[in-house]
């Protein structure tokens, strides 16, 4: 008789934002609707159009964090890298960086965020009315066999090796 694996006791907090009527944009909750459909009771999955200073508060209590988007500038399929807290809401309080999102917690709650990474996939075309091209909807498949890799051992010290060396062992 077999014992079921037991469930990973870390909290973790999946942001992912877009429009998905903006043809590469809808990368972030395209891949946050699977994850989301895994129904796992350690992660909350949130979706947004964009970051803003409120997400901050929706960390607390994580012990790891995930934050995933489309970019123009990460590598193809997609890039994984670990961020910090980093004040960058000089401009705006709408619409932030993860970093931002990370030094807003850091204000508001007074103690260092949880560990928290990005995974930015690749993204070309974002024209309104469009949907996925084709680069990104393989690109899409890359990074979702790598995100359930990282969901199944959600340890920030797993992570950064991952972030790098590119690969989740």
């Amino acid at each position: 008789m077999s014992v079921p694996a037991a469930a990973p006791s870390s909290r973790l907090v999946v942001l992912g934002w877009g429009n998905d009527a903006r043809g590469d944009d809808g990368l972030g909750p395209a891949l946050l609707a699977r994850i989301a459909g895994l129904d796992l009771a350690h992660v909350a999955a949130i979706e947004d159009f964009q970051l803003q200073i409120e997400h901050a508060l929706d960390l607390d209590g994580a012990d790891l964090v995930l934050f995933i988007d489309a970019s123009v500038a990460a590598s193809a399929p997609f890039a994984f890298t670990e961020i910090g807290p980093r004040d960058d809401t000089a401009h705006s309080t709408h619409a932030l960086t993860p970093e931002a999102v990370l030094d807003v917690f850091v204000r508001v709650l007074g103690r260092e965020p949880p560990p928290a990474f990005v995974l930015a996939m690749r993204g070309e075309a974002f024209e309104l009315g469009t949907g996925l091209g084709a680069a990104a909807a393989e690109g899409l498949e890359a990074a979702w066999v790598f995100v359930r890799r990282l969901l199944e051992v959600p340890d920030a010290n797993v992570w950064r090796k991952a972030a790098a060396t590119s690969v989740l062992r």
